[in-house]
């Protein structure tokens, strides 16, 4: 009995088997070009046009996992790269897809030197010269007027201009700048573009472009434009050029004093001026870079030019910036002082040498670390002081003079509270930090050292004790 149950079981496989087995169910296809399709309708197949291939390239590697990006980004630059004949067509879609993610990270908080800073960190040259070339296209669709000064500013500094003419030949000559293929050139366009569309949100800091001189609640106001303000800081960076190249300390000395001494009493007049006249400015705010190696003591040296000059230096580690909080001739003030002090102790850090242990390893990191440290901790040290002694002595001549200017202590105690509030409104989570440790006895005292060799651009003559 079991056995002619078994053979009924095998034959009723058999039959099972031979049964045709219903297929899953395909997904709706689009009905053939010039047939109606089953609603009757007729809808054609569209091939996707080149600016939703190049949006779906981008989505897909930027949203691409880690295991399946580069997969992505080859496929994506395939895309954009074939045919031949589609490029110039290409190069057009490209800086209009690209100019619309511009236009969001700016109201995003970003700004060009930022993102020029960011693709610096993160990827190569190449993608630097991309990035500008883009911000060029994209800052094309504004008037002057409809910029902030500082962003203005850097569109200067950045040499973003339009170099290839019509938009058509915008990625041919890219191509041949960088002396690279097709694919070569789609593949930068989309590792950049993964970059920069994942950055975060971060503070407006000003009025992005076509809002010039708008304010409004989540921004931090700047200054207006002054015919002035321009010329002085164009004599100032005069000065400081001229005294970096000489090679006459007593030359250099006499040159940085007069760049000073027109930074310091800039940022009196404007501070008096603006309490006479009942001026309602708040601070404003810039970003600094702050970038590897020794990232934490050069970020501790910002600080120090900051506070000494009546402004606040908040850092943002991730993103490799720092953002300083005060009023627009003190920011002009510690962007000039801070990177002519980097140079100098950076070069001074780098005479000394590579330092060996006593086992014989190398200890240069640890020397250099605490160089910096020391030397951050000297310069904030002896700009404070220069800075008190300074106000001294414009407080001593307007006593003399008689002068019918407001107090001049009251007003810089309003202008530092001002700041501070900017700050705190700006920063609401903002924590401090764990303190940076020197562990290297002679990269500390060289530092220190260091430090009081450092020109200060007007204030050593004050400070030599």
């Amino acid at each position: 009995m079991g056995k002619r149950n078994q053979g009924h079981r095998r034959t009723k496989q058999r039959e099972q088997a031979a049964r045709p087995r219903p297929r899953p169910p395909e997904p709706p296809r689009a009905p053939e070009a010039g047939r109606p399709g089953a609603d009757g309708r007729g809808a054609p197949p569209r091939e996707p046009s080149l600016r939703e291939q190049l949006e779906a390239a981008c989505g897909g590697v930027l949203y691409a996992p880690e295991e399946g990006y580069h997969l992505a980004l080859d496929q994506g630059a395939s895309t954009l790269s074939e045919p031949a004949a589609r490029w110039p067509q290409t190069s057009r879609t490209v800086l209009l897809v690209t100019g619309g993610l511009l236009a969001r990270l700016w109201q995003a908080g970003w700004q060009p030197a930022d993102l020029v800073r960011a693709v610096r960190r993160e990827l190569a040259p190449r993608h630097s010269r991309l990035m500008v070339d883009l911000i060029a296209a994209e800052s094309r669709g504004y008037a002057g007027a409809a910029l902030d000064m500082r962003w203005s500013g850097q569109l200067r500094e950045l040499e973003a201009e339009v170099w290839w003419g019509e938009d058509d030949a915008f990625l041919p000559g890219v191509a041949r700048r960088e002396r690279a293929d097709r694919f070569t050139v789609a593949t930068l366009l989309l590792e950049l573009f993964r970059l920069i569309g994942r950055l975060p949100p971060i503070t407006l800091l000003g009025p992005p472009p076509g809002a010039a001189g708008r304010v409004s609640g989540s921004t931090v106001p700047f200054a207006p434009k002054t015919g002035s303000e321009p010329r002085m800081l164009g004599r100032i960076r005069a000065l400081l050029a001229k005294a970096e190249s000489t090679e006459f300390p007593d030359e250099a000395e006499a040159l940085t004093a007069k760049a000073q001494q027109l930074m310091a009493q800039h940022s009196i007049d404007e501070a008096l001026l603006a309490a006479s006249s009942g001026s309602r400015a708040e601070p404003g705010a810039c970003r600094i870079g702050v970038d590897n190696p020794y990232e934490a003591p050069k970020a501790l040296l910002l600080d120090a030019v900051a506070s000494a000059n009546r402004a606040k230096s908040v850092w943002t580690k991730d993103l490799g910036f720092c953002t300083v909080v005060g009023f627009p001739a003190d920011l002009e003030a510690v962007e000039l002082l801070y990177t002519s002090l980097l140079v100098q102790a950076t070069s001074a850090m780098n005479s000394a040498g590579t330092q060996s242990g006593g086992s014989g390893g190398s200890r240069t990191k640890s020397f250099r670390q605490s160089f910096l440290i020391a030397y951050a901790s000297r310069i904030r040290e002896r700009l404070t002081e220069a800075t008190a002694q300074v106000t001294e002595e414009v407080l001593a001549g307007l006593r003399t003079e008689g002068d019918a200017s407001p107090a001049l202590l009251p007003v810089l105690a309003a202008r530092e509270e001002a700041v501070q509030e900017s700050t705190e409104r700006m920063f609401p989570n903002t924590s401090t930090g764990r303190a940076i440790r020197a562990n290297d006895y002679e990269g500390w005292t060289q530092g220190r050292a260091a430090a009081d060799r450092a020109r200060l651009h007007g204030h050593s003559a004050a400070l030599k004790r």
